[in-house]
């Protein structure tokens, strides 16, 4: 089937140069590009075009949710496999949901993320057992409903979420996203009434239990 051309995202230069290597053991694996962020990864990918993107969830600039999003949206043809810390069923849900073929932690074992690799590369889904629990559950109960407000922000309130939680003014938003101070400030009011959160500090706390900053 040829080589598998990887791309790796992951904040932690360690975390992310040790699934290099692990990758690149493999002879059948090559890593084609590395990201530090959400936005980095995504740029990365449509200029690198992998088969594979492995991604966390939780990283800076634009968190794994939406960088699974925004992935399958324009490059289709890479095949997404979170590998994360996070092993509740509402982060597993919102990745499928997202358009991830696979799900694993971060405490697989080196030959699960390699066997993982390789069948998204076939076409197939690899999901870790608490990932695979968490699938057959929503299926055995379809109407159960895990929150996601999160997930109902559009891809401009992420951004401007993401931003707030690193601390940056609403002027300083709007210098970063290139809009005018007042709509900045419109996407500010937006994202907190979504969130049900009353400022940044709360907010901040929001991202912090989803996981969506480190």
């Amino acid at each position: 089937m040829g080589i598998i051309r990887v791309l790796i995202a992951d904040d932690h230069t360690l975390v992310r140069e040790s699934l290099v290597g692990l990758l690149q053991s493999d002879p059948e694996v090559q890593v084609v590009a590395q990201a530090a962020d959400g936005l980095q990864a995504l740029d990365r990918a449509l200029a690198t075009r992998p088969d594979v993107v492995v991604t966390d969830l939780a990283m800076p600039g634009l968190n794994g949710v939406e960088v699974v999003r925004r992935l399958c949206e324009s490059l289709p043809g890479a095949r997404v496999l979170v590998l994360t810390m996070h092993q509740e069923d509402e982060y597993v849900l919102q990745a499928v949901r997202a358009g991830a073929s696979g799900y694993l932690v971060k405490d697989s074992a080196a030959a699960e993320l390699l066997a993982a690799v390789h069948s998204l590369h076939a076409g197939r889904g690899h999901f870790g057992p608490q990932a695979s629990r968490a699938l057959a559950e929503q299926l055995q109960n379809p109407d159960r409903v895990v929150d996601d407000p999160y997930g109902r922000l559009t891809a401009r309130e992420r951004e401007v979420f993401h931003l707030m939680a690193e601390g940056l003014t609403t002027k300083e938003i709007a210098r970063k996203l290139d809009i005018s101070a007042k709509t900045a400030e419109n996407h500010r009011a937006r994202v907190l009434a979504k969130l049900d959160v009353r400022n940044t500090a709360e907010l901040v706390r929001y991202a912090l239990r989803r996981g969506l900053l480190d």
